[in-house]
């Protein structure tokens, strides 16, 4: 108790004090080390010598800090935050229009929402998928994820449609000591264009092309680039979506040709882009790049894009799926219990 960096102060001080008079310390010494006055110290040896160890700590009752708050305030607010709106309409209480509905300072309901995990502010977004065949596509990617097939190379597949190549109204000012850069709210739109991207998840290198659409043409030029890059004797595995561009007429033709039998598709559920892994290196792009670039035609945006995907080439790093399948399906079906259970009490 004495060495702990978890219990209350209070204890682990009274626990020092104790271990001090074990050693035979006198209480005014006790006292002095522990900034404590002489009677406190008597007053721990009692309780220790009346309760043990379980009176170490303890406050006794009539002492201590006094609540701040009337009985009952803090059940009151966690009702209210739960259950209720604001007479405005509001979607949510702030602490401001919380405090004047139940009659405390801002601040209490700020620590009582803080002491109870709330966060009235923040909504996150989700989508539980509908797709009658979930555990069946889920299975199959994970599988691909956690036990990827020998002699073979498994890419995650998607295009990032409509790259904005986005310019500033106004030029940017520099970072300098006290002042982050800026750059102006609004943007010149100079056009968009398309990129493709496969990322083999054991390497983490990654294919690109950027094209002006991502019809099934384009997607079947894409393929073939991948088709290209995979060695002879090796089977290609490829995790994409559901998109209608990646089934024409003209794919499937390819794909049933004798030379492609070493091609496998791999569907992801509807609705849920979260399990295919470019989306990550997406985000990479998008943070890193493509967010505060500024590109005064498509031109430039390309020749962005191409350059961060050549460097990231360089030293590729792979995003490493960990979650199992069944640990997912168990989350999923907690969302869809949830789901239907507030269906059935809004009855719609």
């Amino acid at each position: 108790m004495a060495a702990s960096t978890a219990l209350p102060h209070r204890t682990v001080v009274q626990a020092r004090g104790l271990l001090l008079a074990c050693d035979g310390v006198a209480n005014e010494e006790i006292a002095r080390r522990c900034a404590v006055d002489s009677d406190t110290v008597r007053r721990w040896r009692k309780r220790f010598v009346d309760k043990g160890i379980a009176g170490v700590g303890v406050i006794a009752k009539g002492r201590g800090r006094k609540p701040s708050l009337p009985a009952g305030t803090v059940e009151k607010v966690l009702k209210i935050t739960h259950r209720e709106r604001p007479a405005d309409g509001s979607t949510q209480w702030s602490t401001r229009t919380l405090a004047a509905r139940v009659g405390v300072g801002k601040d209490a309901i700020a620590k009582i929402w803080a002491d109870h995990g709330l966060t009235p502010w923040r909504v996150e977004t989700f989508k539980v998928s509908n797709d009658p065949r979930f555990e069946e596509k889920l299975v199959d990617v994970v599988g691909l994820y956690l036990n990827p097939p020998a002699r073979a190379v498994v890419f995650s597949f998607d295009e990032k449609t409509q790259c904005q190549a986005l310019d500033r109204t106004q030029p940017s000012l520099p970072m300098k000591k006290g002042r982050a850069g800026t750059m102006t709210h609004d943007y010149k739109r100079n056009g968009t264009i398309d990129l493709f991207a496969a990322m083999n998840i054991s390497t983490g290198e990654v294919l690109t092309e950027l094209r002006k659409g991502h019809t099934g043409a384009d997607v079947l030029r894409f393929f073939k680039q991948i088709d290209a890059a995979v060695p002879r004797g090796l089977g290609v595995h490829v995790v994409l979506d559901n998109l209608s561009a990646h089934k024409t007429p003209e794919i499937q033709k390819w794909l049933s040709h004798k030379d492609r039998r070493r091609w496998h598709l791999h569907f992801t559920p509807t609705s849920s882009s979260w399990l295919n892994l470019i989306e990550r290196w997406f985000k990479e792009l998008t943070d890193k790049r493509l967010r505060r670039g500024t590109f005064s035609n498509v031109s430039e945006l390309t020749e962005a894009i191409t350059v961060w995907a050549e460097h990231w080439n360089l030293d590729p790093k792979p995003f490493i799926w960990k979650a199992t399948a069944e640990s997912i399906v168990e989350k999923v079906q907690r969302g869809r219990d949830t789901l239907n259970q507030i269906k059935s009490q809004t009855d719609h």
